[in-house]
């Protein structure tokens, strides 16, 4: 499944890193797209949504 998420205090590539990790901690067969130009994440991932965005803001970035 495809998941799309705002994440607006998304700012720069460290951002996009911690975030990527954080997704890779709950999948690491996960792949992460995020643009901190326009604050989107795209996860493909088998976790459940509500796993990745609790990894997410685990890491100090709330989804909305």
């Amino acid at each position: 499944m495809t998941l799309h998420l705002k994440v607006p205090s998304m700012a720069c590539a460290a951002c996009v890193e911690t975030i990527t990790k954080a997704v890779k901690a709950v999948d690491p067969t996960a792949n992460v797209q995020a643009d901190p130009k326009t604050k989107q994440v795209d996860v493909e991932t088998q976790a459940p949504e509500a796993t990745v965005r609790q990894a997410i803001v685990g890491s100090g970035y709330p989804v909305p």
